[in-house]
């Protein structure tokens, strides 16, 4: 019987590692186990992980080779974001302090936001997002007809569902 209990928690990591290879196959265009360094973010939040831009930064240092190449190798990152994973760290933040968040930025209390205030919010203020963030931002989050973001559709959009 306890060999069985063995077994459930392998399957559990080999279940976990499938995935993150996964993962970084779909970043893997040379198809040669490795990734550039810049992609590592976007592997990571597909997993469900969210970490910090220096949470992100520590990540790498613990997956980079000691002379860095400007290139992630499979065998280095598998087993960082499985103990990431399996430890369940980086967890997305709650949807009320998400919708707070927006509420704060609504100064006129009407649910939505504009591009234009959103753009500069999330460019000038605090840890700023990329050119690029902010266009895959808002490919997601704005609505093409009214030029603004609808907030609680876009929180409902980016909830992971932890079941």
């Amino acid at each position: 019987m306890a060999e069985k209990e063995g077994n459930g928690e392998d399957g559990a990591v080999a279940e976990i590692e499938k995935k993150i290879i996964e993962a970084f196959e779909v970043f893997d265009h040379e198809c040669n186990k490795t990734v550039d360094v810049r992609e590592i973010g976007s592997i990571v939040r597909s997993l469900g992980c969210f970490p910090t831009e220096a949470e992100l930064h520590e990540l790498l240092a613990k997956v980079e080779e000691e002379e860095p190449t400007g290139y992630i190798h499979l065998e280095k990152f598998l087993p960082v974001m499985t103990k990431v994973l399996l430890d369940r760290s980086y967890q997305p933040i709650p949807e009320d302090v998400l919708l707070h968040a927006f509420e704060a930025l609504d100064e006129r209390k009407c649910g939505y936001i504009t591009k234009e205030e959103l753009v500069k919010y999330l460019t000038k203020e605090g840890e700023p997002f990329t050119q690029e963030e902010m266009e895959d931002m808002l490919s997601t989050a704005l609505d093409p007809e009214t030029n603004t973001v609808r907030y609680r559709d876009y929180i409902s959009m980016m909830i992971v569902d932890e079941t």
